[in-house]
């Protein structure tokens, strides 16, 4: 009895969680690739940024140390 209500309810889960899915507005590919560009991108300018920033931090650090 137990198993059989918990496989009902684990089906009843899939099928609504199924039609939930059919709801929704996914993005065209055109979209998503775009989207994915504007991420890397903008991953990889502020990474160099914070490099640069840290570089410059760390080299000034160390000539102050060393004065």
């Amino acid at each position: 009895m137990a198993l059989n209500l918990k496989a009902n309810w684990l089906a009843n889960y899939l099928a609504e969680s199924r039609e939930e899915l059919k709801k929704v507005s996914w993005p065209s590919r055109k979209d998503v690739i775009r989207d994915t560009a504007l991420v890397v991108g903008a991953s990889v300018a502020l990474g160099a940024f914070f490099g640069i920033v840290d570089f410059g931090l760390s080299k000034g650090l160390a000539a102050i140390l060393a004065a």
